[in-house]
């Protein structure tokens, strides 16, 4: 008998490829993604609303009780308190890029680190694992050894040590995971290096010549120490350091493990530009690289967009004994190859969770430290 004109689609199955060909195709669901984006606006644009009704009339300072300069008051993002910039300790030179928190409301507040995997961190310090740049690590004591029957009568001259890298690498890779944290929080990308960008100094005006009174030449060993250890960081093997928040200091950097004195902890690295391009620079990292007998060919380092882990090495307030205690670690520079550097030196032997600290005006004596812990 054959199939009736009424038969269901279930038994026609051209008319049910026609009748799917005719209803409107099924809703794409969006990635959890756009949604989790779209929700972040909606909060952020809420936020703002709320914020636009508040009354900022009387907005007053926690600190000194004053509604003057409210340009230069900053709001807890947490609490909604003010504070002038200059009435906190330490005082805050300019205003921070996201959120903010003040010193109450940051003591609870716990950034948490990122978990950077071991090709995370080879990109982002660009590690090269090439064999050639295998170096093996010399203990100092074999240095001093070595250089005892060669220096002869420089015995009593203090000679540069290369750092210890930590021989657990799973530790080195939370050391580095650290710095890699504090740069990104920055915006910062990483440079172990100077640089030299188009529309700041070149790297011709760098020359140690060009210093004022003259400048202190890094002996022959030295440089191969300096060398040494940037082999060494080229390879993945660092100076046993950490970084840490404190809610009070902001990033401070910490010894992960014992370090001897006269340690080369880091080289000072970042932007080479002219001071008189940074005279009203707010930039609290600068760095004294040239001073020059002409002022005008006088350099500094600004790691505000490359830089190292030098950047996050603390300075003293040079105005009490106490601060001069704390200080462990010196900034000196010199003439390496015809060219300034700044190099950061160990002073004394440093122990396991000691912060490290030096002088800000190891030069100048311009800079204000009065306010510092």
């Amino acid at each position: 008998m054959p199939p009736s004109s009424s038969a269901s689609p279930a038994k026609n199955p051209s008319a049910h490829r026609r009748e799917r060909l005719d209803s409107p195709p099924p809703k794409k669901i969006k990635p959890m993604i756009e949604i989790m984006a779209a929700a972040k606006q909606a909060q952020l644009q809420e936020d703002r609303r709320l914020d636009a009704g508040k009354d900022y009339e009387n907005l007053m300072c926690e600190q000194c009780g004053s509604g003057e300069k409210e340009n230069e008051i900053l709001l807890c993002d947490r609490c909604d308190k003010g504070f002038h910039m200059l009435c906190l300790s330490p005082i805050v030179v300019r205003v921070p890029i996201g959120l903010w928190f003040c010193p109450a409301c940051a003591a609870d507040h716990r950034r948490p680190l990122k978990v950077f995997s071991q090709k995370k961190i080879d990109d982002f310090f660009r590690i090269q694992k090439s064999t050639h740049l295998a170096v093996k690590c010399v203990s100092p004591q074999d240095i001093r050894r070595r250089r005892k029957h060669t220096l002869g009568y420089h015995k009593k001259r203090r000679k540069l040590l290369p750092f210890t890298p930590t021989e657990d690498p799973e530790q080195r890779l939370v050391q580095m995971g650290t710095l890699a944290t504090a740069l990104t929080a920055l915006h910062m990308e990483f440079s172990n290096e100077l640089t030299y960008a188009p529309s700041m100094a070149r790297r011709h005006a760098n020359q140690a010549k060009l210093e004022n009174d003259g400048m202190q030449v890094l002996s022959k060993e030295d440089t191969e120490t300096l060398e040494q250890c940037r082999s060494m960081c080229k390879s993945g093997l660092w100076p046993p350091l950490i970084v840490k928040f404190d809610s009070r200091e902001g990033y401070t950097v910490e010894a992960d493990a014992a370090i001897k004195d006269m340690t080369l902890i880091a080289e000072y690295t970042g932007d080479v530009d002219y001071i008189r391009n940074r005279q009203n620079d707010d930039c609290d990292s600068m760095m004294t690289l040239l001073l020059a007998a002409d002022p005008s060919k006088s350099l500094v380092i600004c790691p505000d967009k490359r830089g190292n882990i030098a950047r996050f090495i603390n300075g003293i307030n040079n105005h009490t004994s106490v601060g001069r205690k704390k200080q462990n670690v010196k900034c000196v520079r010199y003439n390496v190859k015809g060219e300034c550097r700044v190099l950061l030196v160990a002073i004394r032997d440093i122990g396991k969770g000691e912060r490290l600290y030096y002088d800000y005006n190891g030069y100048e004596h311009e800079y204000p430290t009065h306010h510092f812990l």
